[in-house]
């Protein structure tokens, strides 16, 4: 076979063979034959090849990588990095429980999250989770107090808010004095001197989270002078910390030419300022999400119809949608999608690729020059990260399937949500008990229904 990479980056994983988009040597369209679509498709290799580098890069500095799990939760991905000996940062309860049945050792958890709830801090400490990322005076007090109750001593590291400002776009940036997260530079010294009197709680570190899709290190290196000039006040007053946490956020290209961090010049540049600068030896903590999944993912879509418009653009509609990746609505986000059968041609006529959702921001792509017919399976790239996690029912539209790449083969992570599972929870008052439709009438729609998707398959 002929192996050309001339669409998609070798380096993501996915390339092509014989012309047909591949995810680690398995045919794409092969993966659409066998789920359908909408499908989430994973490069295992890519995945654990992003995790050692960070972890690599480390060298014999102390070091733990905890993988942000809000950039794709899926039990296979937490699962895969669990067994590489990831630790993991998570920020509900909803995630700890994930991570801890995925595999992950609950002393390698930190937990972050503006709003913790009693239960939360509940779960966490009977865990044994490793520190919480501690967000405000407030909550401070409410970890210290479950922990009295429960008669235990918690964890906790306070999360710095910086006022850096890490250049990217404004609704992920979360270092700055304005955003909800982290305590104010201000009150820091007073949480850290509470903590110490508080009977409960253990404290463990400092930590700091500036924003994602940074691409410059510079907003790091003014991080660290924040951190390191506050464990030196604090050094003063008998207090110190084990770790310092520097958050994730290393910008991924969605483009070619887009401007990226590599985990590489990311680490090495945080361990030799922690070398250089801190006031006495600590571990490092960091926490890439999108930059380990990223990259290794494409969300499979068909197209349904394409439109004639009188615009300039004719419309590509596809199944998949908003509830499938909701990055282009939420963000203007943009991800490169390409033909699974052929390279994308240069010339054809644009199209604007758009779900089938009733809102009009339903959109993945605008002005995409590719040729597109009705049955044609495209990829949407590099959609590893906030894709299958954002991921919603708005529409009554049931969640994707997801399948992982292992060895050349792929493997089902997640079955296809069935419609009737939509509702399955679900109970109807007692004057709504009467529907439209008998018992025997639901049976007969249900069974056309799934006469369709058997055929579809």
């Amino acid at each position: 076979m002929n192996t050309t990479a001339d669409t998609v980056a070798r380096r993501t994983g996915f390339e092509r063979i014989d012309g047909e988009l591949c995810c680690d040597g398995f045919p794409l369209s092969e993966v659409a034959r066998l789920h359908a679509t909408p499908t989430y498709v994973y490069s295992s290799e890519l995945i654990r090849e992003k995790y050692r580098r960070y972890d690599a890069a480390f060298g014999d500095t102390a070091h733990l990588v905890c993988y942000a799990a809000k950039a794709n939760s899926t039990m296979g991905v937490l699962g895969l990095l669990a067994a590489e000996g990831a630790g993991f940062d998570i920020v509900s309860q909803g995630e700890l429980m994930r991570v801890l049945h995925a595999g992950g050792d609950p002393k390698r958890i930190v937990f972050s999250g503006v709003g913790k709830t009693r239960s939360d801090i509940a779960a966490g400490l009977a865990a044994g989770i490793r520190c919480f990322n501690v967000e405000s005076l407030a909550e401070l007090e409410r970890i210290d107090a479950v922990a009295r109750e429960l008669g235990v001593v918690a964890p906790v590291s306070m999360r710095v808010n910086p006022d850096v400002d890490p250049h990217t776009n404004a609704r992920i940036a979360t270092g700055l004095k304005s955003a909800k997260f982290g305590i104010a530079l201000r009150d820091v010294k007073d949480a850290y001197r509470r903590a110490a009197e508080l009977a409960n709680l253990r404290v463990e570190g400092i930590s700091c989270h500036i924003g994602s899709q940074v691409s410059d290190p510079r907003p790091y290196e003014e991080m660290t002078e924040v951190l390191f000039a506050l464990l030196r006040e604090l050094d003063a007053d008998g207090i110190r910390v084990a770790h310092v946490d520097f958050g994730g956020g290393a910008a991924v290209a969605y483009r070619v030419g887009d401007p990226e961090l590599a985990p590489e010049a990311l680490v090495e540049r945080l361990a030799a300022l922690t070398k250089e600068k801190a006031p006495y030896p600590v571990e490092i903590l960091i926490e890439p999400g999108r930059s380990i999944v990223a990259e290794a993912g494409v969300l499979l879509t068909t197209v349904e119809y394409v439109k004639p418009m009188e615009a300039d653009a004719d419309c590509c509609i596809v199944d998949a949608s908003m509830t499938e990746l909701i990055r282009p609505t939420l963000y203007d986000a943009w991800h490169r999608i390409e033909p699974v059968a052929h390279p994308a041609r240069a010339g054809a006529k644009p199209v604007n690729i758009v779900g089938p959702v009733c809102e009009s921001s339903d959109w993945l792509g605008s002005r995409r020059e590719i040729e597109v017919a009705a049955g044609d399976v495209l990829a949407v790239c590099t959609a590893g990260a906030y894709g299958m996690s954002m991921a919603s029912n708005y529409n009554s539209r049931p969640l994707p399937a997801e399948v992982m790449i292992e060895k050349g083969l792929p493997t089902t992570l997640r079955e296809r949500q069935d419609v009737l599972e939509l509702f399955a929870a679900e109970r109807a008052p007692e004057c709504a008990k009467q529907g439209p439709l008998d018992e025997e009438a639901f049976e007969r729609v249900n069974r056309v229904r799934l006469a369709f998707l058997n055929a579809a398959r």
